[in-house]
């Protein structure tokens, strides 16, 4: 007899044989030992998980003569015609095939004749999805109320798809997912059974690269035994499924976490250069930095899913914090968001390796290491008042008293986080040579260039207006300290902001200066107060009054008006009877 494939030899003939589905078998069993049996179920789940081979032991154990606790005995003529597909009363369609009106109808009509070979006559239609609208409509009614001894399997991947009406006239099971442990412990008992050797951990890279399919577990271990020789080998497994021992991985996120980007690109190109996939080298740095998260939670709850696992693994385990693994998998998930829809997914692995390596570099250098409030700062701080100290006491010993020393100007460190430096000597530059007519030429296209910017850009740059506007530089003043901080170190924003006003405004391209609202009338007064020290007296007047003129900010036009008005107040009733009251 020619070669059978594994899961065909190995397909499940018996209830206590689907692996992973003890909940939906037992249900069946119970039904068929206690003949409460419904006229129609529907069996959805991922591919490989034993819808079929579910429908096809329900279809022997209804109709076997000699069947225990629901169980079908496998031996008696009709449980071996419908195992070998040949009885008649037991029908498998494939709806992917006979998906139009014409073929449910033929179901219908035959569906009124009684069983000739068996008890109950049974329609089993696999990926029932794929019937179009009006063969659903065509199967609605007999579904409803299905001639005698007549039941319905329909089995599908994609529930979604299936019309509520068919759903709510059958009894939904889900089969779910299988274990990695489950297929682990299966895949021990066949190669156990067909007397080949192999590796424990090589069974359980099959189970993960399965992806909780028994099917393509079998399919798998049916390469690696046909690539190996004689013995299933991790390596071997390896190979097969184009994973990644834990050792390459080892190696890379070392790399990445300790920053070094040289190395890691190294390893890259080796591992690629290897004939590794780019999309499942992805995959296999997710569930890597998954496996060092749950190992830091629930080592014994990993070690049952992925057998065992290398010293170098658990060390970085330890080592690493859970914030650096948080953000490597938030880097590794856009970037396989990325390759979805490119041609070229190792430039996106070579730029996420980068991204890794600086980003968890930069978090290293960011975080405290001595104090989990105080940090580096906190530890100069402390070296300094220790110096102040010995000095004071010093100066003590000399002879010289408190009273006779001048006070101290204790200075209080701030982090860069909350302590947002103005560049008031750029903001200077700009209002040196500002415009009132630059100024008005930006506002005028503020809302077009916000339209040609990005979200994330155009987010940031709501929250803003322009204040001053000179030849070379646009003073732009950010409601928020926390989006100024951001927009000062974006260099991408400014970039834009440079190059879209030069298309809106005749080739105007300013360098933008960021500053907040709260500070903008300090600095507006303090420049006009240096220029009249800096100037002659007469000279200072109009040179003061030009950078008053060009300064005027859109709350100035509004005094004008008011004062306009209280003008014509006082020329109507006196100024006797009108009171200013500034809000």
């Amino acid at each position: 007899m020619a070669y059978q494939a594994l899961y065909r030899v190995w397909r499940s003939q018996r209830f206590d044989d689907v692996v992973g589905q003890k909940a939906i078998t037992q249900t069946l069993k119970n039904a068929i030992i206690q003949k409460k049996t419904s006229h129609a179920y529907l069996f959805t789940g991922p591919r490989g998980t034993g819808k079929t081979s579910a429908a096809k032991i329900f279809a022997k154990a209804i109709n076997c003569k000699h069947s225990v606790d629901g169980e079908p005995c496998n031996e008696c003529e009709t449980c071996v015609a419908i195992t070998e597909g040949r009885l008649n009363d037991v029908i498998e369609i494939d709806a992917a095939s006979n998906n139009g009106v014409e073929e449910i109808r033929d179901i219908r009509d035959k569906a009124k004749y009684a069983p000739t070979q068996a008890d109950y006559k049974v329609y089993i239609i696999d990926e029932v999805h794929m019937l179009s609208t009006g063969a659903f409509n065509a199967l609605l009614k007999t579904l409803e109320e299905p001639p005698q001894n007549v039941i319905f399997i329909l089995a599908t991947t994609e529930p979604h798809k299936i019309p509520l009406t068919i759903i709510s006239r059958t009894q939904r099971f889900d089969f779910k997912r299988i274990s990695t442990q489950d297929i682990v412990d299966h895949l021990g008992y066949i190669l156990n059974q067909i007397t080949i050797e192999y590796e424990e951990q090589a069974l359980y890279v099959i189970g993960r690269a399965a992806e909780g399919g028994m099917r393509d577990a079998l399919s798998i271990l049916d390469q690696t035994i046909s690539f190996s020789d004689e013995k299933v080998t991790l390596i071997d497994a390896m190979q097969v499924t184009g994973s990644l021992t834990y050792e390459m991985m080892d190696q890379y996120i070392s790399s990445c976490v300790t920053g070094d980007v040289e190395q890691a690109l190294e390893i890259l190109e080796n591992i690629l250069s290897s004939g590794k996939e780019a999309r499942r080298f992805l995959e296999d740095l997710l569930l890597y930095c998954r496996d060092l998260l749950m190992f830091q939670q629930a080592p014994n709850l990993l070690t049952e899913k992925v057998g065992n696992l290398t010293e170098n693994f658990k060390s970085l385990a330890e080592q690493t914090e859970a914030e650096k693994i948080y953000q490597m998998i938030q880097i590794l998930s856009e970037t396989q968001n990325d390759i979805r829809f490119t041609n070229n997914a190792n430039i996106y692995l070579e730029v996420a390796t980068v991204k890794l390596a600086k980003s968890v570099k930069k978090l290293t250098a960011i975080a405290p290491d001595t104090h989990p409030t105080g940090g580096i700062e906190l530890t100069a701080l402390q070296q300094k008042v220790e110096q102040l100290q010995k000095e004071l006491a010093e100066l003590k010993k000399n002879g010289i008293t408190a009273k006779e020393t001048e006070p101290v100007k204790t200075t209080r460190v701030t982090s860069s986080k909350n302590a947002l430096r103005i560049p008031t000597e750029l903001v200077y530059k700009v209002l040196n040579e500002a415009t009132k007519d630059h100024l008005m030429n930006v506002k005028n296209v503020w809302d077009d260039l916000l339209q040609m910017m990005s979200v994330t850009q155009r987010a940031m740059l709501k929250a803003s207006e322009p204040v001053a506007a000179g030849p070379n530089g646009l003073v732009i003043a950010f409601d928020y300290e926390i989006v100024c901080g951001r927009a000062m170190d974006d260099e991408e924003l400014q970039l834009a902001v440079h190059n879209n006003l030069s298309r809106l405004v005749n080739n105007y391209a300013p360098d933008m200066v960021c500053i907040t609202k709260e500070s903008w009338p300090k600095l507006r007064q303090s420049f006009i107060s240096q220029n009249k020290e800096n100037s002659g007296e007469q000279s200072s007047n109009e040179q003061s009054a030009t950078h008053e003129d060009h300064l005027m900010t859109a709350e100035e036009p509004a005094k004008e008006v008011n004062n306009q008005v209280v003008d014509e107040a006082i020329a109507m009733f006196g100024e006797a009877l009108v009171e200013v009251i500034n809000d």
